[in-house]
């Protein structure tokens, strides 16, 4: 079995970055700026938000965060993005999730203009996605997507199960998988038999939350298989894969942590990237 080493992807695609970032610099005397909002202190969010700023600086981008009390209005919040759309020295916005409970999280991601939503949420970029135009992607199934490139570059006519249909990963890979001809299911955790539709796979992606929901005897030989899940237990943190059984079966595997974390981090300075070099034309 191969395992699937997310930080070694990371760090390739990282270099590959730095590179990119290095020769926009000599061709246009600028970086790709990104800002970053974070509101309350929010221990994981805080975490987040300190990796992404340092992989930023890592690869040369201009980082900014700004940090804001939980009690601050929501019409501050839709002001300084207001603010930020329109400083042509900033390609991306993200504003971390979750929000405090006053605050709108569809306003807000609606307030960030297409061109600069870095995390790929705007309905314009979900209906981009959806009908094949350029987009930005959210992270973590562009992360993923990448890892399964890595282990079979040609995707066509394979069978693809999808557990979880979260606007934040199942529906925009369900969409990237369609786009490399792959044949697509979606379940989740109301899916009659989640067994027998893995056991059909050729891709199985999880992200439904379930500690270690797919076991060893749902997955057939062959099968890449990529953890998306993050839960905490009393064994400590796993996935919603059981990692030791589908690690028997598996043609390749993405360990948790170590897997998809680090390639969400790498993917969002990619769309940073991105979006500075459409803004360029």
């Amino acid at each position: 079995m191969i395992l699937i080493d997310g930080k070694k992807a990371a760090a390739e695609l990282r270099e590959k970055l730095k590179k990119e970032v290095s020769d926009l610099k000599t061709k246009y005397n600028k970086v790709p700026g990104l800002t970053v909002i974070l509101i309350g202190d929010l221990t994981p969010s805080q975490i987040y938000v300190r990796n992404k700023e340092k992989s930023a600086n890592e690869v040369g981008l201009k980082s900014d965060v700004i940090k804001y009390p939980d009690t601050v209005e929501e019409k501050t919040i839709l002001n300084k993005i207001n603010e930020l759309n329109n400083d042509e020295t900033v390609s991306g916005i993200l504003v971390q999730l979750p929000l405090p409970k006053h605050i709108d999280k569809q306003k807000v991601i609606n307030k960030i203009d297409p061109s600069k939503d870095v995390d790929g949420f705007h309905p314009m970029n979900v209906g981009n996605l959806s009908s094949g135009y350029e987009s930005s992607i959210p992270c973590t199934p562009l992360g993923c997507y990448l890892l399964i490139k890595k282990i079979e570059p040609n995707l066509s006519g394979k069978k693809a199960v999808i557990i979880g249909r979260s606007n934040l990963n199942g529906k925009p890979m369900a969409q990237l998988l369609l786009k490399e001809n792959c044949t697509v299911t979606v379940t989740h955790s109301k899916t009659k038999d989640l067994k027998a539709e893995c056991l059909e796979a050729d891709i199985v992606v999880a992200a439904v939350g379930i500690p270690e929901l797919v076991k060893g005897d749902w997955i057939k030989k062959n099968t890449i298989v990529i953890d998306v899940g993050i839960n905490k237990t009393d064994k400590g943190i796993v996935g919603d894969v059981a990692f030791d059984e589908v690690s028997k079966n598996a043609k390749a595997l993405t360990p948790v942590p170590g897997g998809v974390g680090p390639m969400t981090i790498a993917c969002l300075l990619k769309n940073t990237i991105d979006c500075f070099k459409r803004s360029q034309v």
